[in-house]
């Protein structure tokens, strides 16, 4: 039998008379495969592409010769980090409501184009210091637009073209390529930056090119367009209200004045304040227009509502682990267990893996079993498995045996391998067939918006740890080796901020912090050797790094049964309601278990 959701059999080629139901079935059948294949090495690149970033942070900035210690320096680093973040935070629920209006399909190939061409631009900067960061500052920007385009629209497309039976597999399947794709980009990072950092970007471009023509030549738009105006003013209050609060929570990270952080700048209260208030407006704005790019009227359904919530919350809880994983492991495990700084960056990535196991463990099992049992049961419980992977990594002591730590991250990967395939599914399929491009634009906010979102409040729970302790464990190690008391004394009090990044970038600041003061060369050479070597640092920053760890991994476990707790009220057997109104009696019928 024909899938309802397949292109039209009037676009397949007929000899004579039309074609018969049965011979007409294969094709639409192989479409549905070739739109899953397409969609997940889509959003594969695109994760690929956030993540080898991240771990290529040290080889960039050797690259473009920047000291990443250097005044103002931070702020180049944030934004290579978080600008892709923010961008397709911001954008992805405007470019799937454009897609509504002129085709998915449409918007999804021209986000392959871009993305690719921003890759090339990327791998020949031809600057060096602040201007060469800004070069990869402004065109990470832009492969974030092609980015948001592909993730705006790629499960719209899928829910276009698989039946409801087979839509939480299908999901899975692609949930399962994006994270893979992060995880996979942080061992490529390690290896491919240890070569030539240019590298980091290079390898888009087979990915871009090949998915590209295979776009173009093989899907094609199996939903009717919706004719309806742009909402030019609900596109600017969100773009600009949104942007401006997720812009000042990556400033509020940063040192102001004498603080370690700065919340109480002027700057940073007033982008807070402003995206609040044009976020009210943005509300306001689409309850009043006719046809409002943010369908607030699909948070009616208490699915769709709470599936979102769920996913917020829990991309709150989950997005802050990558860093706070690679700062534990790069800045303290590696060097404590005989890595060189230099290598950490790639055994961090390997060393995650369990984490990506879990979930292609858990992603696929998931989403295929909730397709005949219903998502309720494994969203819940997977969030459970979630949350109390955190408390486990919260007792764990700062030099952990892997095997435990190992089986914790797999827990973790395994509940959120539970969770999100099956809610993808649930919320796609709460809404009518017209609106699942903005509906999955929206899904795609909440989820980008709760990374960056976790990136801020993580930090700064790691920052105020750390600002308890650090100080004084720094001026006291660096007195115990012979450093003078008033070169100590400024050493401890530089921000803490410095040495978060410094672990994250898997580098010995000791270096940087004594090597301008002349003092390394008046000390004995063993007190050098230990200041310089890899286990003073990393030992130094344990106890206050653990301190800020039990205070982010405790946040991290609240908000994971907070949204365990919103999956829970998703509601009952009611959730594929709207999507089964445009299927005929026949689908339904075999759709009777739903979540």
């Amino acid at each position: 039998m024909s899938d309802p959701a397949e292109p039209d059999p009037s676009d397949i080629p007929s000899r004579a008379a039309p074609p018969a139901p049965g011979p007409a079935a294969p094709r639409p059948d192989r479409y549905k495969w070739i739109a899953l294949s397409n969609t997940s090495l889509g959003m594969f690149m695109a994760t690929v592409d956030s993540s080898i970033v991240i771990i290529s942070m040290p080889a960039i900035f050797r690259g473009i010769h920047l000291d990443p210690f250097a005044a103002g320096n931070i702020s180049y680093l944030l934004w290579m980090i978080m600008g892709y973040l923010l961008v397709t935070a911001v954008l992805v629920v405007t470019l799937g409501r454009l897609g509504d209006i002129v085709g998915r399909v449409r918007i999804y190939n021209l986000g392959f184009v871009v993305f690719t061409l921003a890759s090339v631009a990327l791998s020949f900067d031809p600057a060096h210091g602040g201007a060469g960061a800004m070069w990869l500052i402004c065109w990470r920007i832009v492969q974030a637009v092609g980015g948001s385009m592909l993730m705006a629209n790629s499960a719209a497309i899928i829910t276009d073209a698989f039946p409801a039976e087979q839509r939480g597999m299908a999901l899975g399947i692609n949930q399962i390529s994006a994270l893979s794709g992060q995880f996979v980009g942080l061992v490529l990072g390690g290896l491919l930056s240890a070569w030539d950092w240019r590298a980091v970007f290079w390898v888009n471009l087979p990915f871009g090119i090949l998915g590209t023509v295979w776009a173009y030549r093989s899907l094609r738009e199996t939903s009717a367009r919706r004719q309806s105006r742009i909402d030019w003013w609900g596109n600017l209050t969100f773009a600009v209200g949104l942007g401006l609060l997720l812009v000042s929570i990556t400033y509020g990270i940063q040192p102001y004045g004498g603080h370690t952080m700065g919340w109480l700048s002027p700057k940073v209260l007033t982008g807070l304040i402003s995206g609040v208030v044009l976020l009210i407006v943005f509300v306001i704005v689409e309850t009043r227009v006719a046809q409002p790019m943010f369908r607030l009227a699909l948070f009616r359904s208490r699915a769709f509502a709470a599936g979102n919530a769920a996913s917020l919350l829990a991309a709150v809880a989950r997005g802050g682990l990558q860093f706070m994983l690679i700062i534990w492991l790069q800045g303290i495990w590696l060097p404590l267990h005989g890595y060189d700084f230099d290598d950490a960056p790639l055994w961090a990535g390997i060393f995650l893996l369990p984490l990506t196991a879990g979930f292609l463990i858990a992603g696929p099992l998931c989403g295929w079993l909730s397709d005949r049992y219903g998502v309720r049961a494994f969203t819940t419980g997977g969030l459970l498995v979630f949350s109390l992977s955190f408390v486990g990594l919260l007792l764990l002591p700062i030099t952990f045996s892997y095997w435990a730590f190992a089986l914790l991250i797999m827990c973790n990967g395994i509940g959120s391998g539970m969770f999100s395939a099956p809610n993808t599914s649930a919320i796609m399929s709460s809404v009518p067939a017209t609106d699942r491009g903005a509906a999955s634009g929206m899904r795609s906010t909440f989820q980008n918006s709760g990374m960056s979102l976790s990136i801020g409040v993580f930090f700064s729970l790691l920052i105020v740890g750390l600002a308890d302790r650090l100080p004084s464990a720094l001026d006291s190690g660096l007195r115990a080796q012979g450093v003078p008391p008033d070169v100590a004394a400024h050493a401890a009090s530089l921000p803490p901020v410095s040495t978060v990044f410094s672990a994250f970038l898997g580098v010995n600041p000791v270096q940087t912090l004594l090597g301008p003061t002349g003092v390394l060369d008046t000390l004995p050479a063993h007190n050098r050797a230990v200041l310089t070597g890899k286990e003073f640092f990393p030992h130094l920053i344990s106890a206050p790094f653990h301190h800020g760890l039990v205070i982010v991994f405790a946040t991290a476990a609240g908000m994971g049964l907070l949204a365990a707790t919103a999956s829970l009220l998703r509601g009952g057997p009611a959730t594929r309601a709207v999507a089964a109104e445009a299927k005929p009696p026949q689908v339904r019928a075999g759709s009777r278990r739903s979540s």
